[in-house]
């Protein structure tokens, strides 16, 4: 089976930005709950990051919170297949 990464980011310039699975689009599943708002995601760790309304940090980026619990990613276009 197909799987997304480990941990992965939206935000380019991030080590863990992979273009090429955000081409694809990633969903992740966090404790149960569809969440559409992740930047960042960490499946070994236990976390994501979720923008924080639209608050800006002084490099322009989207405020985030760090959010611990079960992620489960997913390839969106895997799942219109089934």
């Amino acid at each position: 089976m197909d799987t997304p990464p480990d941990r992965l980011s939206a935000t380019p310039g991030n080590p863990y930005y992979d273009e090429a699975a955000l081409q694809r689009g990633v969903g992740v599943r966090f404790n149960g709950q569809e969440k559409t708002n992740v930047e960042e995601y960490s499946v070994s760790e236990g976390w994501i990051r979720v923008a924080a309304g639209k608050t800006l940090d002084r490099k322009g980026n989207p405020l985030t919170l760090k959010l611990s619990g079960r992620v489960e990613p997913y390839f969106q276009d895997l799942q219109a297949q089934d």
